[in-house]
């Protein structure tokens, strides 16, 4: 099916889809991740409403949910660079390392079965969420985090369990940052580059291992797919901005127990859809 007909014939998942994308930048300027909480979950749920099986869904949300976040990251990096924000020094050190881990994930992604990916996704999406919602009152403002030993652990393990989960590295990111000391709002800005970091090799990743997979949605390009892309991304690309700048002038407690909550109701939603009988 061309990408023009699988546009036309399903107008009201591609209006989900752009209502996705929406609510994703908007979210991911705010907080600095790239949206795959919000993504990940609504695309899985098209693609299974194609009719397409449930490790494809899975696996193509995830990647297409990257794809995304390459639009949404420039987008929101943009605005909290002109903010003053970010942390170029911590960003270019740890990008090369969240780089090869989500290159590493984004091919992994092809073994790794469904159940496994779910879980992943919904076990770091709780503990994101309980650590937005309740933080710790002690911070660990020594900890160093352009320290060899830790950048490139943390690093990578940034780039790989953000790969796996369709995220953008902003979720871990901020929680990283924040827990070493760093104020909320420098946290956001720099996570929102951790996403193209992610986002780049992770998209090669899933499309170099999904090529060829059989079962996949309409107008794929590995596990990832353009249709899905396009409605999204155009949508994500114009909210992202408003989100950050925004980000910039509410309480950062009161936003972090915000999508706390939400990321708790999206990681329930998909285990439900995964495993119901």
């Amino acid at each position: 099916m061309a990408l023009l007909d699988l546009l036309s014939d399903h107008a009201f998942l591609v209006l989900g889809v752009m209502l996705a994308g929406i609510l994703a930048g908007f979210a991911g300027g705010m907080f600095g991740i790239g949206g795959g909480i919000i993504t990940v979950p609504v695309l899985y749920a098209v693609f299974q409403s194609l009719g397409v099986g449930e490790e494809a869904s899975l696996k193509t949300a995830i990647g297409t949910s990257l794809s995304v976040i390459v639009v949404t990251s420039i987008r929101s990096l943009m605005t909290h660079h002109r903010a003053g924000h970010v942390d170029g020094e911590m960003l270019r050190a740890w990008a090369p390392w969240i780089a090869l881990g989500a290159a590493a994930g984004g091919i992994l992604a092809r073994w790794a079965p469904v159940e496994v990916l779910t879980i992943i996704f919904a076990g770091g999406a709780v503990y994101i969420g309980y650590r937005r919602i309740f933080p710790k009152n002690r911070t660990t403002a020594d900890v160093n985090l352009m320290r060899k030993r830790l950048k490139i652990p943390l690093g990578a393990g940034t780039g790989l369990f953000s790969s796996l989960m369709g995220l953008g590295g902003g979720a871990v990111g901020v929680m990283v940052m924040t827990l070493a000391g760093r104020p909320m709002h420098q946290a956001i800005a720099t996570s929102a580059g951790f996403g193209i970091a992610v986002a780049v090799p992770g998209v090669i990743g899933f499309m170099i291992s999904g090529w060829g997979a059989p079962g996949l949605p309409p107008a794929s390009f590995g596990f990832v797919n353009a249709a899905a892309f396009v409605a999204m991304a155009s949508m994500a690309a114009i909210t992202a901005p408003i989100g950050a700048r925004l980000a910039h002038r509410l309480n950062g407690a009161f936003l972090s127990k915000m999508f706390g909550l939400y990321v708790f109701i999206a990681a329930a939603g998909l285990v439900w859809d995964v495993f119901h009988p």
